[in-house]
């Protein structure tokens, strides 16, 4: 029997049912690409397929990052059982505490429910332990501090992962994407495509493209070699890897890179990798507690007076300035 034929619900099933946590400064379109895609599944089903709840981590009303204010149906503390829960949080998730929250989540994971997170929320549930033993991802500006912070976890670069019962994604487009591989798994691929098509948007990507979509996104390269490169390079910031190591990985001679780098980006590989490890710094120096000392040797640079100038010399401001307070 295969995963669908397994999954796949008849017409008497009762309708899966979300709940979508939300936390003051939650990103809106992580929020909507979670909820339209049920939404829209229903009416093409022409059945109720899903239902869906909003939770507040405490009671009262809840504002989004763009200012737009949502009324929750329930609180943690009431919350019923769902079949699936998504915590939904913007970029201070590595310092929320709630833990009537995590209480529920737990209850609800207990009652078999399968937990995810859209955007940073991830490090919601890391903190938890409710991601121990998988693997996950979260938004790109906060995925140095949750390596730093969790090096047990496993991170993945993707748009989004789903592992067993646990499910996250980058937010935005990844979030639309996740919840069509979660439709597809629920209903079948048909009901996905369909969804797709009522978004206007592209048929599920192969795992590849999952992988390299959001360096795409991010930095507008379309060039495979280049993109495979800053690949290796996001994987490799504190040990920091001579271009000729580089080269011999990607399979190219070292005149083959440059050249490709400097085709599309302008700059040197060498130059693009010390950018790269610079803008590493100043995240998880807003994002993490490392000392600046620490931020420095986990970015590559072996002395905090080289690091220091090198900085400087990239954000125009001293390290400890880029400090999150």
């Amino acid at each position: 029997m295969t995963i669908r034929e397994r999954n796949q619900p008849t017409a008497a099933d009762t309708p899966l049912t979300f709940a979508v946590l939300v936390f003051p400064g939650f990103p809106m379109m992580a929020f909507s690409s979670v909820i339209e895609p049920l939404r829209a599944a229903n009416v093409l089903a022409k059945r109720e397929c899903y239902r869906w709840i909003i939770v507040g981590a405490a009671e009262g009303p809840v504002e989004a990052s763009n200012g737009v204010v949502i009324q929750p149906g329930f609180f943690a503390e009431n919350a019923p059982k769902v079949d699936r829960v998504v915590v939904c949080s913007g970029g201070n998730a590595d310092h929320l505490v709630a833990d009537n929250a995590v209480s529920w989540i737990r209850r609800s994971l207990r009652g078999g429910a399968h937990i995810g997170a859209v955007a940073d929320a991830a490090f919601f549930l890391a903190r938890a332990g409710l991601l121990d033993g998988h693997a996950c991802t979260l938004h790109w500006t906060s995925q140095a501090a949750f390596t730093e912070a969790f090096p047990d976890i496993e991170l993945r670069r993707d748009l989004y992962v789903i592992d067993r019962k646990r499910f996250t994604s980058a937010g935005g487009v990844g979030s639309l994407d996740m919840m069509l591989e979660i439709i597809t798994s629920d209903y079948g691929a048909e009901l996905a495509a369909g969804v797709a098509e009522w978004f206007v948007h592209s048929p599920l990507r192969s795992s590849v493209d999952r992988k390299l979509m959001p360096l795409r996104l991010r930095t507008g390269v379309q060039n495979e070699l280049v993109l495979s490169a800053i690949a290796i390079m996001e994987d490799a910031v504190e040990e920091r890897l001579g271009m000729a190591e580089l080269a011999v990985k990607l399979g190219v001679s070292s005149d083959k890179l440059e050249r490709n780098f400097r085709s599309e980006l302008s700059i040197s590989p060498n130059g693009y990798y010390r950018r790269l490890r610079l803008k590493r710094a100043a995240d998880l120096l807003a994002h993490s507690t490392l000392m600046v000392r620490d931020v420095a040797l986990a970015c590559g640079f072996a002395s905090m007076s080289s690091f220091a100038r090198a900085f400087r010399e990239e954000h125009g401001h001293a390290p400890k300035v880029a400090r999150r307070h």
